[in-house]
């Protein structure tokens, strides 16, 4: 294997500290968490206690003051045990970057230092029931009303939907405006008007709670809102790389796993007098897969590096996102297919990982959406000649 060079002794430090969190914390406990389809507020308490939420946020807001390699540790470690829930990753690596970065001083002490202790649960609401990819497009409105604004309308298939006690929820405030009508709001999930839907049954990531959101006359100060009015769409551009490589790293250590239990099986698994490994298909399947991972996980390691510089460009974000999840897709198929009849059993990890990988292609932006982006940039479209 390509050596890895990214990680300092106190990130190797860190990661066995992630790894003992997620023995006793989290897969004790996860096929209960499957089928409750939630994960208690006491994991992420004491993943706040030991320093694993909120990584890059400076301890001056209550952070641990790192960078985002530890991020990056502690969503591989996750995904490798095939732990889709708790979404650590939305609240530390997707949510928090906005607030750091766009949020008033008062915003930030307040919400800050209650995120990465765990008391405070977040979610980012941007989808809705007409549309998730065209974001310009939404529907929900918030309408001033002197220090207020009125929020009506509906978000769905919002992740930590029905444990966040804060949801940053994009809406217009100006409806016949597209990108620019856009506002980003911190809404407090204990406010007159806030709903929470049913849980969504999804076919895969059933530990991670999945919400529909509804508000209905929802009063939200003025002072809740990120940044000026009307900014909403750049900021949520400016965070996107950073969101769409959080996918490909975690398609890439769940697909990395996925291939050693599916090598660990076919060393043992008898067949015709021989284990299954020492078929010839075998063994080429899995070198084909061993290869095409290695190169990915070299794209993704440059691109973490980038990301760690602030240097990441939103088009190779987009590239190693579409190549990692669809990867992460053709791993799953091949190694449950060497599973054979167990594989389709929901006691072996790799069941549950291949239902869960399907999701990948789809969140964060789809698959269409990523290679419109790598299009677009390699091929601009022609500005109309006005006559």
């Amino acid at each position: 294997m390509i050596p890895r060079t990214l990680f300092s002794a106190e990130h190797d430090l860190f990661r066995e500290s992630a790894r003992r969190f997620i023995a006793q914390h989290v897969t004790p406990f996860y096929s209960e968490w499957e089928k409750v389809g939630q994960v208690p507020r006491s994991v992420w308490m004491e993943a706040g206690r030991l320093g694993l939420l909120c990584c890059n946020v400076p301890t001056e807001y209550g952070g641990p003051g790192g960078d985002f390699l530890y991020s990056t540790i502690l969503m591989e470690e996750m995904a490798r045990e095939g732990a889709t829930g708790p979404s650590f990753y939305i609240h530390s690596d997707i949510v928090a970057p906005y607030l750091l970065e766009f949020g008033s001083e008062l915003q930030k002490t307040t919400w800050l230092p209650r995120m990465a202790s765990g008391e405070v649960v977040t979610a980012l609401a941007m989808t809705e029931p007409s549309g998730g990819s065209d974001v310009q497009n939404i529907r929900t409105q918030a309408v001033r009303d002197g220090d207020h604004y009125i929020v009506n309308g509906q978000k769905v298939f919002i992740t930590n939907g029905h444990s966040a006690d804060l949801v940053l929820v994009a809406c217009k405030t100006d409806p016949h405006a597209r990108g620019n009508g856009i506002s980003l709001l911190l809404v407090e999930a204990g406010l007159p008007g806030f709903n929470r839907g049913r849980k969504l049954e999804k076919i895969g990531c059933k530990a991670e709670d999945t919400a529909e959101l509804f508000f209905s006359d929802m009063r939200v100060p003025v002072t809740n809102r990120l940044a000026e009015e009307g900014q909403g769409f750049k900021i949520l551009m400016t965070q996107l790389s950073q969101e769409r490589l959080v996918q490909a790293i975690r398609a890439v250590a769940t697909s990395e796993a996925a291939l050693q239990w599916t090598i660990d099986y076919v060393s043992e698994r008898k067949m015709f007098g021989q284990t299954l490994g020492d078929f010839q298909n075998t063994r080429f399947v899995l070198a084909q897969l061993h290869a095409e991972l290695q190169a990915q996980r070299v794209l993704v390691d440059r691109c973490i590096a980038l990301q760690v510089d602030r240097q990441l460009d939103p088009v190779d974000a987009a590239a190693a996102k579409l190549l990692a999840t669809e990867l992460q897709g053709k791993v799953m198929d091949q190694c449950l297919q060497l599973f054979g009849g167990w594989g389709y059993m929901w006691e072996y990890p790799i069941a549950r990982a291949f239902v869960d990988a399907r999701v990948q292609r789809i969140g964060g932006g789809t698959v269409e959406v990523m290679k419109q982006i790598i299009g677009n940039s390699l091929l601009p479209k022609a500005v109309p000649k006005k006559d």
